[in-house]
């Protein structure tokens, strides 16, 4: 593709007013970018575009799209438009499919085996550290982590693949020039190194509420299913959940404790149909075939230390909860003295069976 039909891809990315449906359209009427550019005002009214959608056309500034052309061309920036071959195939099937994809990084993750994870921007210590084992995990399994960039589980879903010398990517919300958060500006370019940056956005598009949850119809639309780790009744990952159900995709959910607040959306999902999920296995079971991606992985378990301890320390680890259980909590469950209590917790803790939080100790 010519440097001159790409700019004509890009402007057309950039016509909101037009939209993918009635691009694809005109691309059927007029066989190209550019003759659709160039029709007259007549056959366009014939082709069916409005008169908003025929004035965007005509008096598009072209100044836009070769300013973006160029940070792409600088930048390491590839432009897949969805009439190339490599347009990811599962996203291709979706409603309203992005015509223009801005990507940096390992492009044959476009059609690689993927599941997204997504959930809430303040999750628990808990939340993060299931995150962040589910996506080591799968990863060791075969498939590429695919999530938005995000405070909390989507920073914590990239960098689990990353540490299993995985593949992950990430969906913006804004141009690949605006990274948001910025604070996750260094955990970007080790995506664009070891995985993919993708936005449907031009370059240099900033943070705007409406084109986050717009993304996520591309985070569930590359993916073979979605896991929802923590979430909120009012997450923006169950407009995730509900994209991925619209899509035909698998939906997955991690419960929680009742008392979590983050444990809700899950639970939500979870009665509507998703698929409830304790280890990676459940995941890739449901998956069926990616389950046979690379040597079958480890089940998710926990320690089976306790059985070789005292029986003092065992009935103590009995009163400790997988959420932080307070001090306090522990001492007038067990009946013990705070001494006492104290000093086996210590124990516990250098035998890697429990860890201290902010809230108390939790199992581990």
């Amino acid at each position: 593709m010519s440097n001159q039909d790409y700019l004509y891809w890009i402007a057309a990315a950039d016509l909101s007013a037009i939209g993918p449906a009635a691009f694809l359209n005109g691309l059927k009427i007029f066989g190209n970018i550019q003759d659709l550019f160039k029709a007259s005002k007549s056959d366009l009214i014939q082709a069916g575009f409005t008169g908003k959608q025929i004035h965007a056309l005509q008096n598009y500034n072209w100044h836009t799209a070769e300013k973006n052309l160029a940070w792409c061309e600088s930048n390491d920036c590839a432009i897949i438009t969805i009439v190339d071959e490599t347009y990811p195939e599962l996203l291709q099937e979706i409603s309203a499919a992005p015509i223009v994809l801005y990507v940096r990084g390992d492009l044959a993750l476009l059609n690689a085996p993927q599941l997204a994870m997504v959930g809430s921007r303040n999750p628990t210590s808990s939340g993060r550290e299931l995150a962040h084992h589910f996506a080591h995990t799968l990863t060791s399994a075969g498939l590429s982590i695919t999530s938005g960039l995000a405070l909390g589980i989507d920073a914590e879903a990239h960098r689990g693949a990353l540490s299993a010398n995985g593949k992950t990517l990430a969906i913006f919300g804004t141009g690949l020039n605006q990274i948001y958060p910025a604070s996750h500006r260094k955990l970007a370019e080790e995506i664009a190194a070891n995985g993919l940056l993708i936005s449907e956005f031009s370059p240099f598009m900033p943070p705007k509420a409406a084109n986050f949850p717009q993304r996520n119809r591309i985070i569930s639309g590359l993916s073979l299913g979605v896991l929802i780790v923590e979430a909120a009744l009012q997450s923006g990952s169950l407009i995730t959940a509900r994209y991925a159900n619209e899509q035909g995709r698998e939906v997955f959910a991690i419960p929680g404790s009742i008392h979590n607040p983050l444990a809700r959306g899950c639970h939500h999902l979870i009665r509507q149909g998703a698929k409830l999920v304790e280890t990676a296995e459940d995941i890739l079971e449901e998956l069926g075939a990616l389950s046979a991606l690379s040597a079958p992985i480890k089940t998710i378990t926990h320690t089976k230390k306790h059985d070789t301890l005292a029986p003092p320390l065992r009935a103590l680890l009995a009163h400790i909860g997988y959420e932080a259980t307070a001090l306090d909590t522990i001492i007038v469950r067990s009946g013990l003295t705070a001494t006492e209590v104290s000093s086996m917790l210590l124990s516990l803790e250098l035998q890697d069976l429990i860890k201290s939080t902010h809230g108390g100790y939790q199992l581990k």
